[in-house]
């Protein structure tokens, strides 16, 4: 059956059996490598795969161990007894554990017990959604889980509030310091409409032999996040300073002396993420930089303005930290023709070495593509940087259909990342040339460029997206009557956007997830602190802010006459049904070449392993009927 599957697969997308070209079954079968962390005594490297079966709908995972030294991987079915996950405290007393506890009545049973086979949720407040669940009352708590007597503690015993932050908080939101008597957590200890327009997490410390709590950063009304402690006791985590901005510029800081010491300030980006050196002299973080995610290091006890050093570079995205030995710090590493694997950084030099060789074979069978980095001129004087991707075996004396691809966030980087849905690999293999532009609102190019776009969605980062693919048309292999414009979130605005201003650019359209009416779009998402900032507030202010004029899709849909897929997640609260379905529905009235892909139980992402599949069928599809 499952032989049957993917011979059907290959059928659907006109590839023979023994392809040496990417395709969408080929993609689903890469393992997926992420760090655990180092062993106790520092030797060797835990990490994790995960592979997808696409018969059963489903995937599994492994652990490994691998000696730091590289060789070859065995498994570990108890990692127990090599390795400490940090979340048992330094005495060994006590381990935190977070638990789901129903705090209040939301459901009709709630209010109405005799009502048992009520369907019914009641809120008289905001906030009664978040990313793909309806709020119900349950909220995550941290408890301390007596290692001995097997008592515990709910140390925010009755609070409306979650730890680790909701949907995407893990581990890195709850730490001990280093002598076990107090926990540090983060939490948003906001409600209602409060919660729903505000950005500030705070860091909060348990204190075991009192049982009060105290909230440590409560001067900052931004995101507080990632605490973490030096070998020394030195606290430290990242922090962005403006209420109600989820994208500002994250800075570290340290807490020294009692003062805390922004020491990244006067430095123009963004950490992404941090980690102490093993002696506790240094940090070591992760930013966004010319459209890479690389490493850095700063001496955070400099008496004068910290300099930051950068360690790493090239063309590749390091996406996490996974531990240290010596002057060795673990990585994983991913580029725009491959997945995640494991690498170590010489720390003096920035050298990398490849750790694991998951997905060695298979790449080894595989063409690649050739990605290109470009700069780009801007409408206002400026340089951009474009990435360009190009399908295997390229032959500059050929026309190629060109997609121009529309990064999301907005405020996202654009980096050399490694996408199971938006694959440039993918796409370059079907024949398509790719052009991806590190357009105004992203990471990596200075704070100002990351700050521009927010009020200004329809204005100069549009612009910046008709420069670049106006300056890669202008090559001979590019088939200027076959462009196409594709993109999720944001991106998908950007579609909807330039569907009534292109002036014939463009031939086909996808928009996944985008906001259509901006209008609507306030009304329905969930966290409001992010229209407020990058809309400019409410659509009913006076005088009305641009983004529901000047910049607002539904506004200009008279001018659309170019072929569009509209692709959307039932279960997408961010961006939610009505979005997509408006869209569609515009466009059949006004008698567009039209397709809806609705996923009823995805979310703002395509995460079903089958779903994923018709996704990319129905992707390259629409591309093909409409690029011909």
């Amino acid at each position: 059956m499952k032989n049957l599957f993917i011979l059907l697969l290959f059928i659907a997308f006109g590839f023979s059996a023994n392809a040496q070209v990417m395709t969408p079954e080929k993609l689903w079968s890469i393992d997926r490598v992420s760090g655990v962390g180092l062993t106790e005594d520092g030797k060797s490297v835990i990490f994790r795969t995960r592979s997808y079966d696409l018969v059963e709908n489903q995937g599994t995972s492994e652990t490994f161990v691998i000696p730091l030294k590289g060789g070859e991987p065995f498994a570990v079915k108890n990692i127990d007894s090599i390795y400490s996950d940090g979340k048992t405290s330094p005495t060994r007393e006590w381990k935190i554990i977070p638990k789901q506890v129903e705090v209040e009545p939301v459901t009709g049973e709630d209010f109405y017990p005799d009502l048992k086979k009520s369907d019914v949720y009641i809120y008289d407040d905001l906030n009664y959604r978040h990313w793909d669940t309806w709020e119900d009352g349950h909220y995550s708590h941290l408890f301390l889980h007596n290692t001995s007597t097997q008592a515990e503690i709910d140390i925010m015993e009755g609070e409306p509030h979650d730890t680790p932050l909701q949907p995407f908080g893990g581990p890195e939101d709850y730490i001990w310091n280093n002598d076990g008597t107090r926990v540090y957590y983060v939490s948003k200890k906001l409600k209602g409409k409060e919660y729903a327009v505000s950005t500030n997490t705070d860091i909060y410390v348990y204190d075991i032999a009192t049982g009060t709590t105290e909230n440590l950063t409560s001067e900052n009304k931004g995101y507080d996040t990632q605490p973490a402690f030096s070998k020394n006791g030195v606290l430290a985590w990242l922090q962005m300073d403006e209420p109600g901005y989820e994208a500002d510029k994250n800075d570290i800081i340290v807490l020294r002396d009692g003062r805390k010491i922004n020491i990244t300030q006067q430095w123009d980006g963004t950490v992404n993420s941090f980690s102490w050196s093993n002696d506790g002299k240094k940090i070591y973080f992760l930013a966004p930089v010319k459209g890479t995610q690389q490493l850095f290091e700063i001496d955070p006890f400099s008496k004068k303005t910290s300099e930051v050093k950068q360690i790493t570079q090239g063309q590749f995205d390091l996406t996490g930290m996974i531990g240290q030995s010596g002057n060795t710090l673990v990585v994983t590493r991913t580029d725009m023709n491959h997945a995640a694997e494991i690498y170590t950084v010489n720390l003096k030099t920035g050298d990398l070495t490849q750790l694991t060789h998951v997905n060695d074979e298979f790449y080894d069978g595989i063409k690649m593509s050739r990605v290109e980095k470009r700069m780009v001129p801007t409408t206002d004087g400026k340089d951009m940087l474009t990435w360009v991707i190009y399908p295997p075996d390229f032959d500059p004396n050929k026309k190629y259909p060109t997609l121009l691809y529309l990064q999301g966030g907005p405020q996202s980087a654009l980096s050399q990342f490694y996408s199971f849905r938006w694959n440039f690999q993918l796409m370059a293999a079907n024949g398509y040339i790719v052009v991806a532009p590190n357009r105004r609102g992203m990471p990596g190019h200075g704070v100002a460029w990351n700050e521009q776009i927010s009020g200004d969605w329809g204005g100069q980062n549009i612009q910046d997206y008709l420069s670049a693919i106006d300056a890669v048309s202008k090559e001979e292999y590019v088939d200027k009557d076959r462009l196409g414009a594709v993109g999720a979130s944001y991106g998908g605005y950007s579609v909807f956007f330039l569907a009534g201003m292109h002036e014939g650019r463009f031939k086909s359209f996808i928009a996944h997830d985008g906001i259509f009416n901006t209008r609507s779009m306030y009304g329905t998402t969930e966290e409001l602190f992010f229209v407020n900032k990058d809309m400019g507030g409410a659509y009913w202010q006076d005088p009305a802010p641009k983004a529901y004029t000047d910049f607002n899709p539904v506004n200009f849909v008279q001018k659309w006459d170019t072929p569009i897929m509209i692709i959307q997640g039932g279960k997408d609260f961010r961006v939610p049904i009505g979005q997509g379905l408006e869209a569609f529905q515009a466009a059949q009235l006004r008698g567009i070449k039209s397709k809806l892909l609705y996923f009823p139980m995805e979310n703002h992402w395509i995460l079903n392993p089958q779903n994923a599949i018709v996704w990319q069928m129905e992707f390259f599809k629409w591309l093909e009927e409409t690029l011909k």
